[in-house]
C-alpha cells in the first residue's frame, strides 16, 4: 500500500470558492477513477488557505494506472481548465508515503 497526501494552497480568500468549483465539476470524475479518498479535508490551524487529500493505492502501478484513466478523462480535463481559469491556487506539496514497518492496517 501507498498512501499519495496532497496539499494545496489557495490564495487568501478563495479557498471556499476553490472548494465549490471541485465540488461541482472535479469530485465525482475524480473519485470515479481513485476511488474514496482516505481524506480529503481543509487546514483549520496554520496555512488555513490550504486543504489536504489523501488517496490510498495497492502500489506504484497501481497509482499511475489510476491516475493515467483520469488524466484521459474529458470531464477532469475540463475541471482543470476551469480551475486554471479561475485562479484560485497558488500552490501543490505532493508526498507518497509508506507504512512504516510496525503498523497494520
Amino acid at each position: 500500500m501507498i498512501l499519495d497526501h496532497r496539499t494545496y494552497t489557495c490564495r487568501p480568500g478563495t479557498i471556499k470558492k476553490h472548494m465549490k468549483l471541485y465540488q461541482e465539476n472535479g469530485w465525482e470524475v475524480q473519485s470515479k477513477h481513485l476511488g474514496q479518498p482516505v481524506l480529503y479535508g481543509a487546514v483549520e490551524t496554520g496555512d488555513v488557505n490550504s486543504y489536504v487529500h489523501v488517496w490510498m493505492y495497492d502500489d506504484a502501478a497501481d497509482r499511475a494506472a489510476k491516475r493515467a484513466a483520469l488524466a484521459a478523462d474529458p470531464a477532469w480535463q475540463a475541471y482543470l481548465k476551469l480551475s486554471a481559469e479561475a485562479g484560485f491556487l497558488v500552490s501543490q506539496v505532493n508526498t507518497i508515503l509508506t507504512p512504516a514497518p510496525f503498523f497494520k492496517s
